[in-house]
């Protein structure tokens, strides 16, 4: 699978170790908080952000993230007005932004009509772990590559082998390992059952980037992903900073700071 390069390619060409992708929720804590956050993430040199689409049922987060979504949604944030949010960040914002979410609220808004929003904006790709593969490549892929915008797949450790495969070959940007068969910011630490599944997904010499996450909270969970990969996701941890530190530079800082050491 090809497509043209967007600023995550151009990331991983640049860069292949220790990577940085930290993840907020959009309209959270409060709804016009996207652009500090952002700004704040670049400033303290994340590598990737991962901007988080609210959802009323985000089946595959645990309590902070669900929490962080219910508060944006009660805040008012929408995909309209995280696109009417990000309309001209790129002005401003360098680094590669995702967004991440579930496929309901894209399919509500229209598939194609998403991706030019994306691509109008200067979103790079996207991340819907209930958006199954084979459906991506029946009905969606061409429209995302019309648009230049990456889907990011995810393998867990009860992916199979051929699956992995598979998504290797379709995957443009980076692989996302999902560190454990478990809800975000449910993991405490990086396990031996984990740690076997990184060496066995290592030893497979995927032709794409890896990054791993669920977990992934502090410098030693970072450091350890970063053994096992090109570098880590950190959402939950950095959703909680937020929401007892606030959204000012110094404290954004002071919390990649931390993950970084």
């Amino acid at each position: 699978m090809t497509l043209t390069q967007n600023r995550i390619t151009d990331l991983f060409a640049q860069k292949s170790e220790r990577l940085l992708n930290v993840y907020f929720t959009a309209g959270f804590p409060h709804l016009d908080d996207t652009l500090t956050i952002l700004r704040g993430l670049q400033a303290a040199g994340v590598d990737l952000v991962e901007i988080g689409m609210p959802y009323s049922d985000p089946v595959a987060d645990g309590e902070t993230i669900q929490k962080s979504n219910g508060k944006a949604l009660d805040n008012g944030m929408s995909l309209k007005t995280l696109f009417v949010q990000l309309a001209d960040c790129r002005e401003e914002i360098s680094v590669p932004i995702l967004l991440m979410g579930y496929i309901n609220p894209v399919l509500q808004f229209g598939v194609e009509n998403f991706c030019k929003k994306c691509q109008e904006v200067g979103v790079d790709g996207v991340i819907l772990p209930d958006l199954p593969l084979d459906l991506f490549l029946d009905e969606y892929a061409e429209t995302f590559r019309e648009y230049g915008i990456l889907n990011v797949h995810l393998i867990t450790p009860q992916t199979s082998e051929s699956r992995i495969r598979l998504i290797d070959d379709e995957s443009d940007g980076f692989i996302y390992m999902v560190s454990s068969a478990s809800i975000t910011g449910s993991t405490k630490g990086i396990s031996e059952s984990m740690q076997t599944y990184f060496e066995r997904i290592q030893a497979m010499n995927l032709q794409n980037p890896r990054l791993i996450g669920f977990g992934i909270n502090d410098h030693e969970t970072f450091d350890t992903a970063s053994q096992y990969a090109n570098g880590a996701i950190v959402g939950s941890a950095f959703i909680r900073h937020l929401d007892e530190n606030g959204t000012s530079p110094e404290s954004i800082h002071e919390f990649v700071q931390t993950i970084r050491a």
